[in-house]
């Protein structure tokens, strides 16, 4: 009898491990090229009532800080980009935009965000097509994927 048990505990164990592994194999990697040339732009537009999120994130001291562009520039160098890009990637679930904090403290509570966001919302729905792009890099898009 203690036999079986051991045995039971182990091939629950071996299942509980493969789906660890099915998991972390399904879960999608983030793309830095859709990073740079769909995300970033983003937090470089002025929405209707809205600051920009540079204008906030720059000077923050939370967990979602931008880098400053040099004066005069329009967007930010490769190296930048890169710090941005691995700043930013901490803020996200891959796979799972409806619990990664880059996509719900900026999003509407009626939309199914925070309750709190001090920049105001940015995103009063889902359907918000910046709010859809941050969600498409989430999922694992690339610049090759098809858009939807």
């Amino acid at each position: 009898m203690p036999g079986r048990a051991l045995i039971a505990v182990a091939v629950l164990a071996a299942l509980a491990a493969s789906s660890s592994i099915a998991a972390v194999q399904d879960t999608p990697k983030l793309d830095y090229d859709y990073f740079k040339t769909r995300v970033e732009p983003i937090f470089l537009s002025k929405r209707p009532d809205h600051a920009r999120c540079y204008v906030c994130h720059v000077e923050s001291n939370n967990a979602f800080h931008l880098e400053r562009l040099a004066a005069g520039a329009q967007s930010w160098t490769e190296e930048q980009s890169r710090r941005n890009f691995e700043m930013i990637s901490i803020l996200v679930n891959p796979g799972d935009p409806d619990t990664s904090r880059l996509l719900l403290h900026p999003l509407a509570p009626e939309g199914g965000g925070d309750v709190f966001h001090s920049g105001g919302r940015q995103f009063s729905s889902k359907r918000d097509p910046a709010w859809r792009a941050l969600a498409a890099w989430v999922n694992g898009a690339t610049l090759a994927s098809p858009k939807k």
